[in-house]
């Protein structure tokens, strides 16, 4: 009875010492998990107050708005404050706001600028390129139709595959399925574009190695706090048709770096937030300087 009471102590101790241990690997993996859960409530609350602040200045234009078109319309703009800098930057920021909204309507319907050429034989596109409501360059695509649909002259990159996406939307029958994966991929190389300006221009303690014409490689160098370790990424845009990278590889002197749960977890944030945001995050988590 007593081998038989002994076993079963022994049986429980070693039952709880395995709970321990298990416990004990569940609290070592929560500093990671909260870190990668801050660094995503960092990204989202910048998200967020650049976008109240975005709605808090539509609102502002809007109130602005009726004031100004009722000027006009009762031709008082030339007596409006000339001489008040404010008054003046607000009139033209309202009648900026109020051409926005036009042309993102125009978007959002699908329409295309188009003028006729060759005496109503061609149709001239005008492709308009936008990123985070900001408009960027313009493409200029002319078609003619007759005696049958064909690419004549364009602006649009070499790079851009468009002979091969002529083909795939049929011309002859789905030009406004190729227009929109035209302009699929002419937004999202102007995005990946805007995006390295933004690192440029935001990220000064981030050093910008590598970066090719199409905007589909970046190769960036970040340095670690401790111990002031360098540490090379690389991201891969491999779908042109996105703005988002597809790859992202590190690489650094300490082999441990980048197979470090934070690490991980920047990589995955690099590839669903845009690269500019994702690095403010991961600076605010303190994994770069």
């Amino acid at each position: 009875m007593e081998g038989v009471s002994t076993r079963g102590v022994l049986s429980h101790l070693s039952l709880l010492e395995d709970q321990a241990s298990s416990r004990g690997s569940r609290v070592l993996q929560q500093p990671s998990r909260v870190k990668e859960l801050r660094a995503k409530v960092e990204a989202l609350t910048s998200q967020r107050d650049q976008l109240k602040a975005e709605i808090q200045t539509h609102k502002n234009l809007q109130k602005l708005r009726p004031s100004v078109d009722k000027r006009r319309a009762a031709g008082e703009e030339e007596d409006m404050d000339v001489d008040s800098e404010s008054s003046e930057l607000l009139r033209l920021m309202a009648r900026h706001s109020e051409l926005s909204d036009l042309l993102h309507a125009h978007h959002l319907i699908g329409g295309y600028d188009v003028i006729k050429t060759r005496q109503s034989k061609g149709m001239c596109f005008s492709l308009a390129t936008v990123y985070e409501g900001v408009y960027l360059d313009t493409y200029n695509l002319e078609i003619d139709l007759r005696p049958k649909v064909r690419i004549t002259r364009h602006n649009i990159p070499p790079f851009i595959p468009l002979n091969n996406l002529a083909e795939q939307s049929d011309l002859q029958t789905g030009l406004r399925a190729f227009l929109d994966t035209v302009s699929q991929h002419l937004n999202a190389f102007a995005g990946r574009k805007q995006q390295l300006k933004l690192v440029k221009e935001q990220h000064k303690s981030v050093e910008v190695m590598e970066s090719n014409l199409l905007c589909s490689i970046l190769v960036l160098m970040f340095t670690v706090p401790k111990e002031k370790t360098p540490l090379l990424c690389t991201l891969e845009y491999t779908d042109h048709a996105r703005c988002l990278p597809t790859r992202v590889h590190l690489d650094s002197e300490d082999k441990r770096l980048p197979d470090a749960p934070q690490w991980k977890k920047n990589c995955s944030l690099l590839t669903e937030v845009p690269v500019h945001r994702a690095l403010t995050a991961i600076r605010k988590s303190r994994d770069i300087v």
